[in-house]
């Protein structure tokens, strides 16, 4: 259901782990004229918006300049005024510490329509990720969401801490780095032992979450010698006893480590959501754009004339699709490679023709275009007509041993790749990554002219194969590892291997 107009919707974006926003949030997103947005929203919860929305960053930073919360209640009611559909993007829950009431209070007393969207809150979130459940059978049956920084501008304090001392359950301090010691030393006072398990955790949920344990009595040390920084929520009972048995998080074989993806952003986000599984943190510094070259008269007359090959050859999983785009555009569809040989140059390539309803006929041991051409070797290519359908950049080696054995040979570029210029603060971002993966010569050579001598140095480079090793070689670089198997999927288990390694 798309968004209405003249109303606006406070919606929870969850506690950082991307895949915890709702679907519901995600359809707002999707269909909003205007989005203001806080800063702990998870990363890419604004890719789905639509390209001629608004996004107003208006999220609160300790000790930075930020937009005070009367003005943006008075934008909220502006634009819901001036009858867009406008999403209020928060962390966490609107309605917990999420100071959603009081918006939703002030678009009521102007008249302004709006729903409320709850979202996954961290107290449930970023403990659950920690291994730490925050009610137990055995050890709390109640749990209770405590502000750890109060409103300075308030006369005295809200909380009872006599009562939260007494509470029959865990007790989950939000906000609780700064004031830690004091709270700690609070709940002490009014009666809770200071000997119970405690813990805190920092950035929960994110990429790099952390998490220490400790009593009451030491979580403020613990918590000051390991330098946990905000955000981070502070657990106090014995369900964080149960951490140890309990923890998962970190036992993802690439959790707190950084990769860098270097591929071209359409084929980058299945890699990284796959790295992101394992644990790792991802940042994406795609190093080339994918341009199609389908409508060139070249790829034209070659998808006209798709039925007079004997012999295709595809070298990518983009040469597929694109090949496949243009031969609809000829009114041609799969049944045009009936009589063909079909060659693939790796199980990537043949997955993608496997989508469109054709088995590869050869498909190389190894991904390179000298084995497809050891491959092909059986295959009769005297006085025949073969399709090299690739890039433009391509190397020569397929259609030149394939004319050397008297093949009558078409290279057709379907693509080109470009240089995409990198986003400051991924190349910010990845100045700490400890592995940079690439896929291509092409993102090898770009990614280095692009970032020069902000190429993070001490990072490990995984490389999909030997072609591309080669051309980091030539570049002064090491290669740390290569793929075995020369796809992404034999890349991943090299770096899985090292990983696991080191």
């Amino acid at each position: 259901m798309s968004a209405r107009g003249g109303v606006v919707y406070l919606v929870g974006a969850g506690p950082g782990d991307p895949g915890l926003m709702t679907k519901r949030s995600l359809d707002l997103i999707a269909s909003a004229d205007a989005i203001y947005y806080d800063r702990l929203i998870p990363t890419g919860a604004l890719d789905g918006a639509r390209e001629d929305a608004e996004l107003i960053y208006v999220g609160k930073q300790p000790g930075v300049p930020s937009v005070p919360q009367a003005e943006i209640g008075e934008r909220l009611v502006e634009a819901g005024k001036a009858g867009k559909s406008v999403v209020r993007l928060k962390g966490g829950d609107p309605f917990v510490f999420g100071r959603g009431g009081e918006e939703g209070e002030n678009l009521r007393e102007a008249g302004v329509e709006f729903e409320v969207v709850p979202g996954v809150t961290a107290g449930v979130a970023a403990t659950a990720y920690a291994g730490i459940p925050v009610t137990h059978r055995d050890d709390a049956s109640a749990v209770a969401f405590v502000t750890g920084h109060e409103d300075p501008e308030k006369a005295e304090t809200a909380l009872d801490w006599d009562a939260l001392a007494a509470f029959p359950g865990t007790l989950v301090f939000y906000m609780g780095v700064k004031r830690l010691g004091e709270n700690a030393a609070a709940l002490m006072a009014s009666g809770r032992a200071a000997d119970e398990p405690a813990a805190a955790i920092e950035r929960g949920t994110w990429p790099g979450q952390r998490t220490v344990t400790a009593t009451l009595g030491t979580i403020a040390e613990t918590v000051e010698r390991e330098a946990i920084k905000a955000p981070a929520l502070i657990v106090v009972g014995d369900v964080a006893g149960r951490r140890e048995a309990l923890h998962w998080l970190e036992r993802r074989p690439l959790h707190g480590r950084t990769v860098v993806v270097t591929r071209a952003r359409a084929q980058a986000s299945g890699l990284a959501k796959t790295l992101r599984g394992l644990g790792a943190s991802v940042v994406e510094l795609p190093a080339i754009r994918i341009e199609s070259r389908i409508g060139d008269d070249e790829v034209r007359a070659a998808a006209s004339a798709i039925r007079d090959y004997d012999l295709v050859c595809l070298t990518s999983p983009n040469g597929v699709k694109l090949l496949f785009e243009a031969l609809t555009a000829a009114g041609r569809d799969a049944r045009a490679l009936a009589d063909a040989t079909v060659a693939a140059i790796g199980p990537g390539t043949a997955r993608a023709l496997a989508a469109h309803g054709i088995a590869a006929d050869v498909i190389p041991e190894r991904f390179v275009a000298e084995a497809l051409v050891e491959a092909l070797a059986d295959v009769d290519v005297e006085g025949k007509k073969v399709l090299v359908a690739r890039a433009a950049e391509a190397r020569d080696v397929l259609p030149d041993a394939l004319r050397e054995r008297g093949g009558e040979v078409d290279v057709v570029a379907l693509y080109e790749t470009v240089r995409e210029a990198p986003d400051e603060k991924a190349v910010a971002a990845a100045q700490d990554a400890e592995y940079v993966t690439f896929t291509s010569s092409s993102t090898v050579t770009n990614l280095l002219e692009a970032l020069g001598d902000r190429f993070p140095s001490q990072a490990l480079i995984v490389s999909i194969g030997p072609i591309t090793s080669a051309t980091v070689r030539e570049n002064g670089l090491e290669v740390a590892v290569e793929a075995e198997r020369h796809d992404v999927d034999g890349l991943l288990e090299a770096l899985l291997a090292d990983a696991a390694a080191s």
